[in-house]
């Protein structure tokens, strides 16, 4: 069989979407593309059963939609994957509708908005398949074996019966060994799309792996990847330093990001470290990680130090820990300002991410958010950070609290991009949330945080990627302009 993994080209005066597994959408003023791992798999997973199989990203390969609409029409497939997300779902109903209309082939989608609202997409257009959860991967596998045979469809699949009625296989299931899929086939899914334009990499080329899926605290009630995620699992450690191990010698890969919304702790983690300074494999290749305030000690970041760990990437959000409190984060304003401490000191690059507009929070607490994020900057506890509006994503209990008590600004799913606030804000302004986003990016530019930046210059790489980063600050404060 024939099957398309598939991006269209989304054409936008807003900028390049930022699509491609992304927990949180935006429209970038400057590309930014992440690789993505599950759709990655699922392509050599097809391919490994004997499929022909083609990974055509639009929006990475940055192809005109005439140049792309040819390469899938030559390659004639018999199923097309769509992976989606809230604030250009409508974009993709009305894209298969059309392909439809020329097309014989099946169409599906995946991700995390047509989980949560799977009856609404088979309604609004006409797909074939949702394939629901986050292990659409081997959904997808299933659905393919089964060649469309709805008696064989494993839990979370939603199709159309022979009269055309929408029916479903109940929810989707977490119960798939991780150890059994096979590791990504980086030629098939061009790999070296993803491995230059992407700010988290110091050094290039760079790639993406998941260690686990997804995060092993998943309350976050803003989370939109807790739809797809409610539980954790992890791979065997032995089988991830390999894969590591086979993408530094193969492919020359110099920085790998792992995915995991949190990468495993405890014996794991110090199984791996152990492992990768064993195999030497510290020297080759820098690791960058998702992680939790809260959990980690001082000594457990010198070790991922020593192990080739580089950046470690930190959800705050607020300063406010009423903020924090209703988030389920489960953290202090402590934990974070002691957390990035360590790891800053370990020698790590700490990143942070913020979030601004919440239906509760005034001027007072925006400018402690802004006053603590400069601060982190100016100590040199944090080497970057990105700040983002709050969307409440469909599926999160967010998006069902705010909802309810009619805190939502729209429920146009094209409005949830965040080129605007989407929550409901009686204590501020949107003007004064985007001038705080830009106040804390402007924080880059402090004096003691140049002096920081300056004093931990290691390399010539490092001069690549400042001038990658001042591009991007430049382009984040476009982003966020009133």
């Amino acid at each position: 069989m024939k099957i398309a993994i598939a991006y269209p080209p989304l054409a936008s005066e807003k900028g390049v979407p930022l699509l491609t597994q992304n927990r949180q959408f935006q429209w970038f003023s400057r590309p930014t593309y992440i690789f993505p791992v599950v759709p990655a798999t699922a392509a050599t997973m097809l391919k490994k059963a004997g499929h022909d199989v083609l990974f055509l990203d639009g929006i990475a390969a940055e192809l005109s939609p005439e140049a792309f609409e040819t390469r899938l029409s030559a390659f004639a497939p018999d199923l097309v994957v769509l992976e989606t997300k809230t604030p250009v779902v409508k974009r993709h109903w009305r894209w298969i509708d059309a392909f439809k209309k020329r097309n014989p082939a099946r169409v599906a989608l995946v991700g995390d908005h047509v989980t949560a609202l799977p009856a609404e997409s088979m309604d609004a257009c006409k797909v074939d398949y949702i394939l629901t959860g986050g292990d659409w991967d081997f959904l997808l596998s299933n659905l393919i074996r089964s060649r469309f045979d709805p008696r064989d469809f494993e839990p979370g699949i939603w199709y159309r019966d022979a009269a055309g009625e929408i029916c479903n296989t109940g929810r989707f299931r977490l119960d798939h060994d991780l150890n059994s899929a096979p590791w990504i086939d980086r030629d098939l899914v061009h790999w070296k799309l993803y491995a230059e334009k992407n700010g988290n990499f110091r050094r290039t080329p760079g790639t993406y792996i998941m260690s686990g899926r997804d995060c092993w605290h998943a309350k976050c009630t803003f989370c939109s990847w807790t739809t797809l995620y409610p539980t954790y699992r992890t791979r065997n450690v032995c089988d991830v330093v390999d894969e590591i191990d086979c993408l530094a010698t193969r492919y020359g890969v110099k920085e790998i990001m792992d995915d995991s919304g949190s990468f495993p702790v405890g014996s794991w983690l110090r199984t791996f470290c152990e492992e990768m300074i064993r195999r030497g494999l510290n020297r080759k290749v820098r690791i960058d990680c998702n992680m939790r305030f809260g959990r980690l000690k001082a000594a457990d970041y010198a070790l991922m130090r020593k192990a080739g760990f580089r950046l470690v990437l930190f959800g705050v959000e607020s300063a406010n820990q009423e903020t924090l409190d209703r988030f389920c984060k489960k953290i202090t304003v402590k934990d974070v300002e002691e957390g990035a401490k360590w790891a800053s000191e370990a020698g790590l690059d700490v990143h942070l991410t913020f979030m601004f507009g919440h239906a509760w929070e005034g001027s007072a607490e925006i400018a402690k958010t802004v006053a603590l994020a400069r601060k982190l900057l100016a100590d040199g506890h944090a080497s970057t950070l990105q700040c983002t509006l709050t969307i409440p994503y469909p599926g999160t209990p967010l998006f069902r609290e705010l909802d309810a008590s009619g805190g939502l600004a729209t429920h146009d799913w094209d409005a949830y991009d965040m080129r605007r606030a989407i929550t409901r804000t009686p204590y501020a302004t949107e003007a004064q949330i985007k001038e705080a986003i830009r106040s804390v990016y402007r924080g880059f530019l402090q004096p003691r945080a140049l002096w920081h930046r300056l004093t931990t210059t290691r390399n010539l790489f490092d001069f690549s990627f400042y001038y990658r980063g001042l591009r991007a600050l430049i382009g984040h404060l476009l982003d966020f302009r009133n």
